[in-house]
């Protein structure tokens, strides 16, 4: 079994502009992300990008670049035009990494291709993590996932699922015993054909409705395989406060 690594890295940032080249202990994010994929059982690894200024630093500390499209609607339409420009064979897997993700696992990395490649059932293969805070239950920005007795995923939301109605009618403050919620881990592998269907097909109804671009590919047939992680990833880099935590986290190790 072989699989590739693409790494979509944007300049553009709402939150944490330039968030791709900022600096953490001497190094672009970037660079940490690509360096951490490359410890991975990948055959090779790419930086996804739309801007020079990625492009230029990224080559420089030896990483493959593909130049892709601006305008691109999702990580996914990025990933898709990659595996286009690269001439990848329908059934080849690609785990999507995100660019800011510098303590990624290369374990995980590892663990969602080898479930795509073991499950010939599923297009995705994703991870979760238990939830153990109730308010992380009740917290819109982690997504939760239930899955089937075979490990294929049922739905994504924003919220509470599967809802405990009648411990929720007592009260919200405390975790309900014998419910088993899911956050999703945001690392996928895919089967490249699933990639070159899914920028075909139109926005689903319930992926506008979530803000869930995997709720696409099931509103579309395509089953997702969810596992357990084998090690829970750390938080990636989405806001200032984020990437002084990794900083911290860095100048700790050293």
């Amino acid at each position: 079994m072989s699989f590739s690594v693409v790494i979509p890295a944007r300049y553009s940032s709402s939150r944490l502009p330039g968030k791709p080249l900022k600096d953490i202990a001497g190094k672009p994010m970037i660079q940490h992300v690509y360096e951490r994929a490359l410890e991975s059982e990948a055959k090779e690894v790419i930086i996804a990008t739309d801007d020079p200024r990625i492009q230029q630093v990224a080559e420089g500390f030896g990483a493959k670049v593909c130049m892709t499209n601006p305008d691109h609607a999702s990580g996914t339409d990025r990933l898709q035009e990659v595996v286009s420009q690269l001439n990848y064979y329908a059934d080849d897997i690609v785990v999507n990494v995100q660019g800011d993700e510098p303590l990624i696992p290369p374990r995980v990395i590892n663990q969602v291709a080898h479930n795509l490649s073991a499950e010939q059932e599923a297009s995705i293969a994703t991870l979760y993590e238990p939830i153990e805070r109730i308010e992380d239950v009740f917290n819109p920005n982690i997504v939760q996932v239930v899955t089937d007795r075979n490990d294929f995923a049922l739905y994504f939301s924003r919220a509470p699922i599967p809802y405990a109605r009648d411990d929720f009618a007592s009260s919200k403050e405390v975790m309900p015993k014998g419910v088993n919620f899911k956050r999703h881990i945001g690392i996928y592998a895919y089967r490249v054909n699933l990639l070159n269907s899914f920028v075909k097909w139109d926005e689903a109804p319930i992926e506008s409705t979530e803000c869930l671009e995997q709720l696409r590919a099931l509103w579309n047939g395509a089953k997702i395989h969810v596992a357990l992680a084998d090690e829970i990833p750390p938080g990636g880099v989405d806001t200032e406060e984020d990437l002084e935590r990794v900083r911290a986290y860095f100048a700790k190790q050293s």
